[in-house]
């Protein structure tokens, strides 16, 4: 099950939500010396995309779901750490909203797209 990249919502929207996670990591451990959530919040947000990835080339529709279901469980690890951190004044509100709306936007493509692909299969 091989996805044409070149139309991918999710493919887009994590990649790109990567790139500002790697960005967010350089200033908490940079700016603010934060290095343990830091880190945390740096797997869980770039797993999202790197599973979303393995998924464009899903041996199954089984197969398919199951790595955007891991990809949606590290999305909704990362709103956890965006929470803990603005909870314990690490990032401020606009730093919070900002990344947390992108999170909740692949959260909710995500279901959409395991929702979809299993009425599909069945």
């Amino acid at each position: 099950m091989i996805i044409d990249k070149s139309d991918n919502i999710i493919h887009d929207l994590s990649f790109n939500f990567a790139v500002r996670i790697v960005k967010f990591y350089q200033h908490l451990t940079e700016s603010k010396k934060v290095y343990i959530l830091s880190k945390q919040i740096l797997r869980s947000g770039t797993s999202i995309g790197a599973n979303v990835r393995e998924s464009e080339h899903a041996a199954s529709s089984a197969d398919f779901v199951n790595k955007m279901t891991i990809a949606l469980k590290e999305a909704d690890e990362t709103q956890y750490w965006l929470e803990l951190m603005f909870k314990t004044a690490i990032i401020n509100e606009n730093e919070y909203n900002s990344m947390s709306n992108d999170v909740k936007q692949i959260i909710g493509t995500l279901v959409k797209i395991i929702k979809t692909t299993k009425a599909t299969a069945n």
